[in-house]
C-alpha cells in the first residue's frame, strides 16, 4: 500500500514549481490533491502512481528517451524534454574542438506535443551556446538523419515515439563527425545520460538560459527528395507502372514520399484518405504499427478497391515500411509480406547492384547487414554474390555502422538501402526501391510474387516467425531469461539444440547484450531477448529447407516453424 510521504510530496512540489506546461502542472497538482485526501484507496491510488512517476526516471540510452506523455521525471515531458536538450548541448561543447562551436539539428513529427519539445530543445541549446537548427516543419524521420550529414552537423535530435502508443513521445539522438549521422551507442549514451542527471540535480529548468535559433530553410527538404529519387531505376511508361495504394498510417510520410515519387517518376498511388494527413489521436487503428493486427485493413480495403497491384505503408515518422501483395487465399485479398521477406529482396537487389557496378572493375565489393534476429537468409545472398556479411545488435545504431555498407535492414520493417544519403532506417528511400523493383517485374510479366518464387528456387525458403510476450510487470521477463539460461533446452519442437550462445558479456565482435541464440539442427533457430521500447519478451524463430521443389521447400521450413513455435511457447509460458 503506497502512501504519500514528505520526501514524495518534496519532490513532486519540487517538479511542479518549474514546469512549464500548464497540461502537466494540472495533472501534477490533480495527483498531488488526491493523494492528500482520507487514505481511502482513491488517496492511495494517486499516491502510487506518485510514486511510479517519480521513484525513478525515464533512462536515457541508446534508443534516447521514449514514454509516455505525462508529469514526473519517469515520464515524457517540456522538463524532462529540457534537461536532456541542456545536457547534450553540454556533451557537445565538452567534447567541441577547442574555439569550434558545436552544432545541432532538431526534427519533429505529427505527435501530441513534437513540436512543443523540439522547439523547447532549440531555444535551450542556443542558449548554451550551440548552433541550434530547427527544420522547417512536422518532417519524417529520414530527413532529420539526412540533415544531419547534409549540413555537416555535431548531431541531430528527432522527436518521435516511431510507432508508440498515441500518448507516448520520444526523443532520438544523432551524431555527426566521425559517426557520420548514425545514432548514439555506448559510451556516448551513458556520457549524455551523465550530463543530463548534472543539470536535473543541480538546477531547475526555469533558470537555463535561451536564446532564439535558425530554422532550416526547404532546401534541406529538397536536397533529401533528390538523393532519395535516385533510389529508382527509371520507370516505365506511366500506363504500364504497377498500380499502388499508399497509406501514412496517420503520420508524416505522405507529404515526403509524393514529393520523392514525382521526382522519380512514378505516377502517384491511391490513397487511404483517412490516414493520409498527420493526426496524434491516431483514430483508424488501435496501435499505429503496420505490423499489428488490423493497421492494414483500409489499406487492403482501398487496394480491392482500385485492384492494387502493391500496397506501401509508413509507420508514422516513415522511417519504417511495410509492403502487401495480392493474394487469393488471404482473407483480404492481400498479404502484408514479413519484414525479413522485404529485407531479404531488397537486399538480394543490392548484391545484384553492387556486382553489376563492379563488372569490369573486380569483384563486387560491399557489405551487407542485419541484426542478429533478422533472417540468416541474407548472410546466403551474401555468400552467394561474394559480399561481406554483417550481424549485429538490434537497431540501426549498429547496422548503420557496418563497415562498407551497401544495404543493411532488421525485421521489424526497417531498411537502409542508400546508406551513402543516411545512416538510419528509411521508409521512404526503402518503399521507392520496392516499387521501382515491382515495376520492372511486372514490365518483364513477373509479380513480386513470382519474384519471391525466384528468390526460393535459388536460395532456399528462409521461413521466421515471431512470440511476443507484453507484461505488466517486466520481473517476469527476467525470470524467463533466467530461467533459460539456469536450464537449458535440450531440444525444441522436437529438434536437437546443436548450442546456446548467450551474449549476455559479448559473443564475437558484438557488445554485450540480454540475449540468447538457440542454434539447433538443420539449420533452425531461435533468438530470445527482452524489447529495448516496449515491455515486451521477443523470440525470433527461423528455419530453412533447400531441398525439392519451390513448394517442397516452402512447405517443409513452415512446418518446421510450426513446431519450434509450439515448443517455444512451452519453455516461455
Amino acid at each position: 500500500m503506497t502512501r504519500l510521504d514528505d520526501d514524495l510530496t518534496a519532490r513532486a512540489e519540487a517538479w511542479l514549481a518549474q514546469d512549464p506546461d500548464p497540461e502537466t502542472r494540472a495533472e501534477l497538482q490533480g495527483l498531488l490533491d488526491a493523494a492528500r485526501g482520507d487514505d481511502g484507496p482513491a488517496a492511495q491510488a494517486a499516491a502510487a502512481d506518485l510514486a511510479d512517476r517519480f521513484d525513478g526516471r525515464l533512462a536515457f540510452g541508446t534508443a534516447g528517451l521514449r514514454g509516455e506523455i505525462a508529469a514526473g521525471p519517469n515520464r515524457m515531458n517540456r522538463v524532462l524534454v529540457s534537461q536532456a536538450a541542456a545536457g547534450l548541448a553540454a556533451y557537445l561543447l565538452e567534447r567541441a574542438e577547442p574555439g569550434a562551436t558545436p552544432s545541432v539539428v532538431i526534427g519533429y513529427d505529427g505527435r501530441k506535443n513534437s513540436d512543443v519539445f523540439a522547439r523547447d530543445s532549440a531555444e535551450l541549446m542556443a542558449g548554451a551556446g550551440v548552433r541550434a537548427v530547427l527544420l522547417p516543419r512536422l518532417l519524417p524521420t529520414p530527413v532529420l538523419a539526412f540533415a544531419v550529414r547534409h549540413l555537416g552537423a555535431s548531431a541531430g535530435v528527432m522527436v518521435t515515439a516511431s510507432h508508440n502508443p498515441p500518448n507516448d513521445n520520444g526523443y532520438k539522438v544523432y551524431l555527426g563527425g566521425d559517426d557520420h549521422g548514425s545514432q548514439i551507442v555506448s559510451p556516448a549514451d551513458a556520457e549524455i545520460a551523465a550530463h543530463i542527471l548534472r543539470v536535473a540535480s543541480t538546477t531547475t529548468v526555469d533558470a537555463l538560459p535561451r536564446a532564439p535559433f535558425e530554422t532550416a530553410g526547404e532546401d534541406v527538404v529538397d536536397a533529401y527528395v533528390t538523393a532519395t529519387a535516385q533510389v529508382a531505376d527509371a520507370p516505365p511508361a506511366a500506363g504500364a507502372q504497377p498500380r499502388v495504394v499508399y497509406t501514412a498510417m496517420h503520420g508524416v510520410g505522405w507529404q515526403t514520399m509524393s514529393r520523392v515519387l514525382e521526382a522519380a517518376g512514378f505516377t502517384a498511388p491511391a490513397l487511404v484518405d483517412e490516414q493520409i494527413a498527420p493526426d496524434p489521436a491516431f483514430p483508424t487503428v488501435s496501435f499505429p504499427n503496420p505490423e499489428e493486427p488490423g493497421a492494414m485493413d483500409l489499406s487492403f480495403a482501398r487496394a480491392r478497391e482500385v485492384g492494387a497491384d502493391l500496397v506501401i505503408a509508413n509507420d508514422p515518422d516513415a522511417d519504417r515500411l511495410a509492403i502487401a501483395i495480392p493474394d487469393p487465399s488471404a482473407p483480404e485479398g492481400f498479404r502484408r509480406l514479413t519484414g525479413n521477406e522485404v529485407g531479404l529482396i531488397l537486399g538480394w537487389q543490392a548484391a545484384e547492384r553492387a556486382t553489376a557496378s563492379a563488372r569490369g572493375e573486380g569483384g563486387a565489393e560491399g557489405t551487407l547487414a542485419c541484426s542478429i534476429v533478422s533472417s540468416p537468409g541474407l548472410e546466403a545472398i551474401a555468400r552467394a554474390y561474394d559480399l561481406e556479411f554483417r550481424g549485429t545488435l538490434t537497431g540501426f545504431k549498429w547496422i548503420s555502422r557496418a563497415p562498407g555498407l551497401v544495404f543493411g535492414y532488421e525485421e521489424a520493417l526497417g531498411y537502409l538501402v542508400n546508406p551513402g544519403t543516411l545512416r538510419d532506417k528509411d521508409g521512404i528511400s526503402a518503399g521507392l526501391a520496392f516499387l521501382s523493383l515491382a515495376a520492372r517485374l511486372k514490365a518483364e510479366g513477373r509479380s513480386v510474387a513470382d519474384h519471391l518464387d525466384t528468390f526460393i528456387e535459388r536460395f532456399g525458403c528462409f521461413a521466421s516467425g515471431q512470440i511476443s510476450i507484453r507484461v505488466t510487470d517486466l520481473t517476469k521477463i527476467a525470470e524467463v531469461m533466467a530461467r533459460l539460461r539456469a536450464t537449458p533446452p535440450a531440444e525444441i519442437g522436437g529438434v536437437r539444440v546443436e548450442r546456446i550462445d548467450d551474449l549476455a558479456h559479448g559473443y564475437g565482435d558484438l557488445p554485450p547484450s540480454d540475449v540468447l541464440r538457440i542454434v539447433l539442427d538443420g539449420g533452425a533457430r531461435v533468438m530470445v531477448r527482452p524489447s529495448g521500447t516496449e515491455p515486451k519478451l521477443k523470440v525470433y524463430l527461423d528455419t530453412v529447407s533447400t531441398a525439392g521443389t519451390v513448394a517442397e521447400r516452402r512447405a517443409a521450413a513452415h512446418a518446421a516453424l510450426a513446431a519450434l513455435d509450439a515448443g517455444m511457447r512451452a519453455l516461455v509460458a
